[in-house]
């Protein structure tokens, strides 16, 4: 089971009589996408073995690991090549409330372990068909999360401050729309795996996100149920190659500000959610690539998803959602000037394997001709995300980069990934 934030409020963790606890299609990284990760198994676990009375003392700890193995079957730079990754996060999250009676408060810490290789330059993928690696160092111990949430005007006004990862608050395509109907909810949009559902490639080398969280703050007004408006700044030395996940914070002339203004629906006889978002960032400083350097870059993104169909309305979540992203910026440094992405899953339609989802999905980014030779790179694939038992999901993955980006030269990567996910 997992616990996910709430779409119309934005940066909103769960809390009493809004929980949603499920274990149907989980997103394929859970720490890039949510705020609090985990089941809060592993606070039950302690104690029960330490024979401790069972109560709701308002304090969360859980985590969870993801393992993969990846075979680049043909193609891409280093075809036959195998590669593993692993991700640990373990976190804790405290209610003021419930703890000593401070209202609309909550505490959030969260450790990161990662240790992998890298299997994304072994396929020539620029946008990324896996999202654990990320930036070297690919082994690395660090702080990943540490911060305060404060409700305002009956939670209205959201405030987040602390070191954080902004791809939970904005540009988030995986977060379900909430519907008042428990039948109809679904922890996350999909279950791809590659990096664009993750962080907007567009947004690649400027916005804080997974493994590289960074200090700042996020403001979240959200004054109906369909509407919210997102502003956050946060340290923005990610641009000139920093780190930031592995670094306190900075105050040299590089950050990164970011707005986000979305709303969400329900369509048609069946109430079929939908949801949109569009966002306007800008990163400072001076940015450089080769011999090309600029003063700061702006961007532009929109992304939405929409149930399209229900098998069984008001029953249960089984049927169709579908998603789409776009983006465009005008920096000559970043790797990606534009892209867009779209996909579809279907959970719950195997039979007698009602907590199971099977997807599909494709990116596109037109490449910077000043870091590469070739013009886009093209990117499908499926997977199908099996519920083992309790927290426990196994998932295989195949991926097709038809023109990796990483040179002209390279031929059509194709590449296999089973996934093993424990949420605790």
């Amino acid at each position: 089971m997992v616990i996910l934030p709430s779409l119309l409020h934005a940066d909103e963790q769960p809390e009493e009589g809004r929980t949603r606890v499920t274990s149907e299609g989980i997103s394929s990284n859970p720490g890039a996408v949510d705020i609090t990760t985990g089941t809060g198994e592993l606070a039950g676990a302690i104690e029960t073995s330490a024979g401790w009375p069972k109560k709701d003392s308002g304090v969360f700890l859980g985590g969870v690991w993801v393992g993969d193995a990846n075979g680049l079957l043909s193609g891409g730079a280093e075809p036959g090549k195998w590669s593993f990754n692993s991700l640990l996060i373990i976190g804790a999250a405290i209610d003021s409330n419930k703890l000593v009676g401070w209202n609309g408060g909550t505490l959030g810490v969260q450790f990161l372990q990662f240790n992998g290789q890298p299997t994304n330059q072994q396929a020539g993928s620029v946008q990324g068909y896996n999202s654990l690696p990320g930036p070297e160092p690919l082994d690395r111990s660090q702080l990943y999360q540490l911060w305060w949430r404060q409700e305002l005007f009956d939670g209205k006004l959201i405030l987040r401050i602390g070191k954080v990862v902004p791809t939970n608050d904005f540009n988030n395509v995986l977060r379900p729309v909430p519907t008042q109907d428990e039948s109809q909810f679904i922890p996350s949009v999909s279950g791809l795996i590659f990096t664009p559902v993750f962080v907007n490639p567009t947004l690649l080398g400027v916005m804080p996100g997974y493994y590289n969280s960074a200090y700042g703050a996020t403001t979240t007004f959200a004054p109906t149920n369909n509407f919210y408006l997102s502003y956050g700044v946060y340290d923005g030395n990610g641009a000139n190659g920093t780190q930031t996940g592995l670094r306190g914070p900075q105050f040299n002339g590089y950050y990164f500000n970011i707005g986000e203004a979305g709303t969400a629906w329900e369509m048609g006889s069946d109430n079929l959610p939908g949801s949109f978002g569009v966002g306007l960032w800008k990163q400072s400083g001076q940015l450089r690539t080769g011999n090309v350097t600029e003063s700061g870059a702006t961007g532009v993104y929109i992304f939405g998803s929409q149930r399209v169909w229900f098998r069984h309305p008001g029953k249960d979540n089984s049927g169709i959602t579908s998603f789409f992203q776009f983006g465009v910026n005008d920096s000559e440094t970043l790797p990606v000037h534009q892209y867009f992405g779209s996909g579809l899953t279907a959970f719950g339609l195997v039979p007698g394997r009602s907590q199971d989802s099977i997807g599909a999905g494709m990116a596109w980014s037109r490449l910077n001709g000043n870091i590469f030779q070739r013009s886009s790179e093209l990117m499908f694939q499926a997977y199908y995300q099996a519920h083992l038992f309790a927290g426990t999901y196994v998932e295989p993955v195949i991926s097709c980069i038809p023109t990796p980006g990483a040179s002209r030269d390279l031929g059509a990567a194709w590449a296999t990934t089973l996934r093993v996910t424990v949420l605790f």
